[in-house]
Order: C-alpha cells, then sequence, then structure tokens
C-alpha cells in the first residue's frame, strides 16, 4: 500500500476508472453479442433492430478511451456488414 497521499489518491481513482472501464465495455460486449446472435438466428427484423443501439455503444466506448477507436471502426464494419448480407 502507497504511504503518499497523492499515490494513495490515485490508487483510489485508478479502481474508480477500471471498474468504471469495465461496466462500459461489458455493456458494449454484450450489446454486440445479442446481435451477433440475431444474426446467427437469421432474424433479420431484430438485427436491424439491434444495429443503431450497438453501434452507438461501440462508438462512445470508443470515445470515452475504454477500447480504441480502430477496434469500434472495424467492430462496427463488422457487424453492419453481416446485417447487410442478411438481406442478401
Amino acid at each position: 500500500m502507497a504511504n503518499i497521499k497523492s499515490a494513495v489518491k490515485r490508487i483510489e481513482r485508478s479502481a474508480k476508472e477500471r471498474s468504471r472501464n469495465r461496466a462500459q465495455r461489458s455493456r458494449m460486449r454484450g450489446a454486440v453479442r445479442d446481435l451477433r446472435q440475431a444474426v446467427t438466428d437469421g432474424d433479420q427484423t431484430k438485427a436491424q433492430g439491434l444495429l443503431p443501439d450497438t453501434l452507438k455503444l461501440v462508438d462512445e466506448t470508443a470515445q470515452k478511451r475504454v477500447i480504441h477507436r480502430n477496434a469500434a471502426a472495424r467492430t462496427k464494419s463488422r457487424l453492419t456488414r453481416a446485417v447487410a448480407q442478411m438481406q442478401g
């Protein structure tokens, strides 16, 4: 454990930030998982309904720097392409 007051504060702050980041990442991954499941199940209407909200969550996660912006772009591209391929 740190002895210096600023180091103690930094440890506490890092723990809070880590908790917040993990929660945000978990929300995003859950949304991506739900969308991929809808695509796998062939449920086109559900997939199209979930797509905008999922892309928004991915954008928000990248904007908060929880994930890298290139990772967000790659995820969005793959999800959009998967939903588009369902339409034929």
